[in-house]
């Protein structure tokens, strides 16, 4: 077999001509419509746009989550159009950390043992406290949900869903349900696993001042990518301001 071209090694994404339909009796929504997008390995891309602009569609595509009407979706070398369930499922446990506005935390168990569950699933996990070190919380790992703040709290979702070393980090508004200063110290940390582990994170938000931390942002509008951003100059979190 031959080797792969180096470039081929760091594509993480392939989309072509990406669509979803969703069929509400007699209305159809088109929440995609022909997408082509390419995504680096190590690249901090943030999706924006208003509600309903295809932003959670796409990324639930990449994710796994969801399979596209038409077109093709790629991660590195697996077909995620034509996988099977099964295939999902595996695709997700292994290679895929998602993060949520809601953390989705489990109330009856310490922070630890949050963490602890994904890595009874995964082949090659990091330690559960290696990982809640990098989000700041290694001093809270005895607490239960309740007895931390918002922004603790999605850290721990953050710790648990990097916990497996994914490849990529997916994050759908997880600074959404929270205040100006919780919030940008959930974006340092998802910059910083970003930064120093190399994992490729795809952020959706509404917020246009994140855009000033991405290498790329993509501005989505009725289903589709109307115009791509470069950053030249990335801002850190502790930049931002809106």
């Amino acid at each position: 077999m031959q080797p792969a071209s180096t470039a081929a090694q760091q594509t993480v994404f392939t989309a072509k001509g990406l669509a979803k339909m969703y069929d509400m009796g007699e209305i159809k929504v088109h929440a995609l419509v022909d997408v082509d997008l390419t995504i680096q390995k190590g690249e901090f891309i943030v999706l924006l746009g208003p509600s309903g602009s295809g932003k959670s569609t796409l990324l639930n595509i990449l994710g796994g989550l969801d399979r596209p009407t038409s077109g093709s979706a790629m991660f590195a070398d697996h077909d995620l159009t034509h996988a099977t369930d099964e295939e999902l499922t595996t695709y997700r446990r292994d290679h895929v950390g998602f993060v949520f506005q809601f953390y989705n935390l489990i109330p009856s168990l310490t922070v630890l043992e949050n963490v602890e569950l994904v890595t009874d699933i995964v082949a090659n996990p990091m330690p559960a406290l290696d990982a809640l070190a990098l989000v700041g919380l290694a001093e809270r790992v005895d607490h239960f949900p309740s007895q931390l703040s918002g922004g603790e709290q999605q850290r721990v979702a953050i710790a648990r869903a990097i916990v497996k070393r994914p490849e990529v980090l997916l994050c759908d508004e997880p600074t959404g349900a929270l205040d100006y200063v919780t919030g940008k110290l959930v974006l340092e940390v998802i910059a910083r696993i970003n930064r120093e582990l190399g994992t490729t994170a795809v952020v959706i938000t509404h917020n246009a001042a994140i855009a000033g931390m991405a290498d790329r942002v993509l501005y989505l509008g009725g289903g589709r990518i109307e115009r791509v951003l470069h950053n030249e100059h990335k801002l850190a979190p502790s930049e931002l301001t809106w």
